[in-house]
């Protein structure tokens, strides 16, 4: 079932950003956008350079008024010791959410039960906690967050501008469509 236009559900964790525990709920989400990126596991292989790679668009999405949160189903304190042993984890300075009871990632349908982690799940999410976009990799293809990015842009414009659309490719200062009649099968 897709989760695009539903709120998130209730949740409440523990984080690690920036030397301390943190408290996080869904609460978080609301009256900014967010970006909710879940992956297997602590101290694996593809993870470190996606969480890497999302730290290095950190700036820009900070730019844009987004917030970041990763999430797996380690706890807090793995993710403390992940961030304290990882050259690329090190540079970390979003949120990173523990899920061990796995109710976040039951809640955003990216548990794989069998194994009790996380699938690569990313969520964007608007400042009313509703989700607006979707993507779930399987677990050994890393994401792109320059992607992401541009699928943030996509999205604000189109909350910012109702009546608009944005095609395919489509990149901010560009031009959109106004669903219409007269557009219909003229494109």
């Amino acid at each position: 079932m897709s989760l695009i236009g539903k709120k998130v559900e209730q949740f409440q964790a523990s984080a690690y950003q920036n030397g301390q525990f943190i408290d996080v709920s869904e609460e978080n989400f609301k009256g900014k956008w967010s970006v909710v990126c879940f992956y297997p596991a602590d101290f694996t292989f593809v993870c470190p350079t996606e969480l890497e790679d999302l730290q290095n668009h950190y700036e820009e999405l900070k730019s844009l008024g987004v917030e970041v949160y990763s999430v797996s189903t380690d706890t807090h304190f793995t993710h403390k010791a992940w961030h304290d042993s990882s050259e690329a984890i090190k540079k970390i300075t979003y949120i990173m959410v523990g899920d061990p009871s796995q109710k976040i990632s039951r809640n955003f349908d990216v548990l794989d039960e069998e194994t009790g982690l996380a699938d690569r799940g990313t969520f964007i999410i608007d400042p009313d906690g509703v989700i607006q976009a979707v993507e779930i990799n399987s677990g050994g293809m890393g994401r792109d967050a320059s992607v992401l990015v541009q699928k943030i842009k996509t999205a604000q414009h189109i909350r910012n501008n109702p009546g608009e659309v944005c095609p395919a490719k489509w990149e901010e200062g560009a031009a959109t469509l106004k669903p219409s009649l007269d557009l219909v099968g003229k494109i």
